[in-house]
């Protein structure tokens, strides 16, 4: 089996540059593309460095909601030379009304300023949304789309949802973090996704999976737990569990769903 990450940051410094030792173990384990999201100016350059030395890695650039006030007055035109200088997606993206603290001012300018971008130029787009699914509905119904399709990184909207926004071209990213126990909503949610709309991902460093699930177990310089890349196929294994499906049959619906958002890349 080969597995298709649709999700993570692997150019994060909690991996305390770690990333050839962590693309050696992906690459073993069957992973045979990711991508790679830049959150905000400072990190892209770190991105575009992974891409050009690792075929493995599919790069994308945005401005995540958590760090629009960092962006420069040039944030718009920085963001279209990263997307020129190698093939790549537009993420991580998002509105985000769930952290704490956290100033909304420009959230939704920036994010259908990013969307407008992949539209125009039909690239796909990783989107973040935390207690904000409602509005997310409303501003891409109101808005142009990439044709090629959008991710929903880490969907954790209601089910109900989800023919709306699969109209609408949604592909739907499932992180190992929902195979937590306490998770059963998130994952009964999943059982709706259309399967031509399904992807995996890792989100790492982020959202570790349950522990006799995480065959990659891995810490920050700082001492605390981080999810390692190549938990990728436990990802795929646990979900087809769940979807009471054989591993291999969920793998290779992912391949083809990750090549026809991606592959144009």
């Amino acid at each position: 089996m080969i597995f298709f990450d649709a999700h993570n940051h692997l150019q994060d410094d909690r991996f305390g540059g770690r990333q050839n030792e962590l693309l050696a173990a992906c690459e073993k384990s069957g992973v045979a593309r990711m991508v790679v999201n830049g959150t905000c100016e400072s990190d892209w350059p770190q991105v575009l460095a992974l891409a050009r030395e690792n075929k493995i890695v599919l790069p994308s650039f945005g401005y995540h909601p958590w760090y629009v006030y960092k962006r420069t007055p040039d944030w718009q035109k920085n963001l279209v030379k990263f997307l020129e200088a190698v093939p790549s997606a537009v993420g991580e993206i998002g509105i985000d009304h769930w952290k704490p603290g956290l100033n909304f001012v420009g959230q939704e300018e920036v994010f259908l300023a990013q969307l407008g971008i992949a539209a125009e130029r039909n690239l796909p787009v990783s989107i973040h949304c935390l207690q904000a699914w409602g509005r997310l509905l409303e501003l891409l119904q109101q808005s142009p789309r990439p044709q090629c399709g959008f991710v929903l990184h880490s969907f954790g909207g209601a089910a109900e949802m989800i023919p709306a926004l699969t109209n609408l071209g949604a592909y739907f990213s499932f992180p190992g973090y929902f195979l937590q126990e306490r998770k059963l909503k998130q994952r009964e949610a999943f059982k709706q996704v259309p399967l031509d709309r399904l992807l995996i991902e890792t989100d790492a460093p982020d959202q570790l999976l349950p522990e006799g699930k995480n065959l990659y177990p891995l810490v920050g310089a700082d001492g605390k737990p981080l999810n390692h890349p190549a938990n990728l196929p436990a990802i795929c294994s646990g979900l087809a569990e769940f979807f009471g499906e054989k591993s291999e049959s969920l793998a290779a619906c992912v391949e083809e769903n990750f090549l026809r958002v991606f592959g144009g890349l």
